[in-house]
């Protein structure tokens, strides 16, 4: 059965020592493409140079795609500040009024910061953090632990979004200033 198969692919395909079935001259061909014109509408092309505009419907779902997990990271963010605070100070465990509520005007935030800049050209994407450091030192531990949840995704997303050299930099420059200012106490207890 093999042998067949050989013998009718084999039958199937021209010979290359065949002469073609109609046998047209150079000059000939060269006339029929003239006269078609198909040259002349291959040069008449212009290429679009332009990019197709980026539409807000893509610019809404690629934001969706960093929208959910920074939101996800903000509730277990929002989900783990009370439990420190609430729980060995007062002896009372969050309720889940109050972490719909922060969520409830944290998320929309947290949705409209990513969308205005995420991929814009013109925006400064590096976040001081020297002020950031400077603003924690300077209030009280109960303040900061309020600001954690929001500051801390926002810190994760920036370090996401930056590239490698501008994150060590920045780190640097903050573990200088906390070198400096002698607020290592405040760090390692």
């Amino acid at each position: 059965m093999a042998r067949k198969i050989r013998e009718r692919k084999a039958s199937t395909l021209p010979k290359s020592n065949e002469e073609p079935l109609i046998d047209i001259s150079e000059q000939e061909q060269w006339r029929l493409i003239n006269e078609s014109g198909v040259l002349h509408k291959i040069a008449d092309q212009t290429p679009n140079p332009e990019p197709l505009p980026y539409s807000l419907i893509d610019e809404i779902l690629d934001t969706s795609l960093f929208i959910i997990p920074f939101w996800s990271l903000l509730l277990l963010m929002e989900m783990c500040e009370p439990l420190q605070s609430f729980s060995h100070i007062y002896g009372r465990h969050p309720s889940y009024g109050t972490l719909f509520e922060r969520m409830s005007t944290g998320g929309p935030i947290l949705a409209l910061f990513i969308f205005f800049s995420l991929w814009k050209p013109g925006l400064p994407t590096d976040i001081n953090e020297t002020e950031k450091s400077k603003l924690f030192s300077k209030g009280s531990w109960l303040v900061n632990m309020r600001q954690c949840p929001p500051l801390a995704t926002i810190w994760v997303y920036t370090a996401l979004e930056l590239d490698l050299g501008a994150c060590v930099a920045g780190l640097a420059v903050t573990g200088f200033y906390v070198w400096w200012n002698d607020y290592q106490k405040y760090l390692f207890r």
